[in-house]
């Protein structure tokens, strides 16, 4: 395989590459929590814990790449909220019994969404879901409401987390749509 196809010409990964490779670590990692929490027998203590989180944070990465040129105030906050959720999320920090790394996910969910949702390279519903799904995530700002409506609220948030996840997987973006929304932007 020629390097290429992976690399453009400026050195940097083409916007397909990073798109399909987001959808499949976050793959791997919605796979990895789901064994951790319900599949596995044993524990395995910090691999628990590491396998999805190294697998999330990289789809965090990925998706600043491919993102930043849309706004790099806005994905650099939105990566600063995603990467502090996942520091804080082994710590179980629940102050008064709030999920603070829930609350920053869903900033960070909610920031991804909207950045997906301007951009002109995945359909509008795509960024549509993942804004919702950091609404449902900011809801454990209120423990009463994340309590009432638990399980429901993991499972919109999950698909609505998902959906751009899978259409970045499956579809991708074409590099001429992102090239031609660069131009457009600057």
């Amino acid at each position: 395989m020629s390097s290429n196809v992976i690399v453009a010409g400026n050195g940097k990964m083409r916007p397909e590459v990073l798109a399909r490779s987001a959808g499949a670590f976050y793959l791997l990692a919605v796979v990895a929590a789901v064994a951790k929490e319900f599949l596995a027998p044993v524990r395995l203590g910090f691999v628990d814990f590491a396998i999805p989180v190294a697998c999330y944070a990289t789809v965090m990465c990925l998706l600043y790449s491919l993102l930043r040129p849309l706004s790099r105030k806005l994905t650099v906050a939105a990566l600063a909220f995603g990467l502090a959720g996942l520091v804080i999320e082994p710590l179980r920090w629940h102050p008064g019994g709030m999920n603070v790394a829930m609350v920053l996910h869903g900033l960070y969910s909610l920031q991804m969404g909207f950045l997906l949702a301007r951009t002109r390279t995945v359909p509008l519903f795509a960024g549509a879901a993942m804004m919702t799904a950091g609404l449902v995530w900011l809801g454990y700002l209120s423990i009463p409401l994340a309590r009432a409506v638990f399980p429901w609220n993991t499972a919109v948030g999950l698909v609505g987390e998902s959906i751009p996840m899978v259409w970045l997987l499956v579809m991708g973006v074409k590099e001429t749509q992102v090239n031609e929304q660069m131009g457009v932007m600057q």
